[in-house]
């Protein structure tokens, strides 16, 4: 193993040996059965290009209105299909004929 490094030292800045799995790679070297770490002792190592972080300057908190909510919620109830709908929902057993109560798109 000594020998081919040295032997391909002055090649190491223009070529990168990658493992490849015997399945594939039929030839039986060594530098190809034996995987180099994908890390910094590699020579060969590329780090992987990391999105650069975006930090968060600040955070704020708001109340949510909640008669905003009860309106949405109250006008469910108002609507005949959507008063359907939620009926057949919360139901386990679904009753027919909540479903054909529901007007025709």
């Amino acid at each position: 193993m000594l020998r081919l490094q040295i032997a391909i030292q002055e090649y190491r800045g223009n070529m990168t040996i990658v493992h490849k799995d015997g399945n594939i790679n039929k030839n039986a070297d060594v530098l190809s059965r034996w995987p180099l770490p994908k890390n910094i002792d590699n020579p060969a190592y590329v780090p992987e290009e990391v999105s650069p972080q975006i930090p968060i300057e600040g955070i704020s908190v708001t109340d949510l209105n909640t008669t905003f909510f009860e309106e949405v919620r109250n006008s469910y109830t108002q609507d005949r299909n959507c008063s359907i709908l939620c009926q057949l929902l919360t139901k386990e057993c679904k009753d027919n004929s909540l479903i054909h109560a529901l007007d025709e798109i």
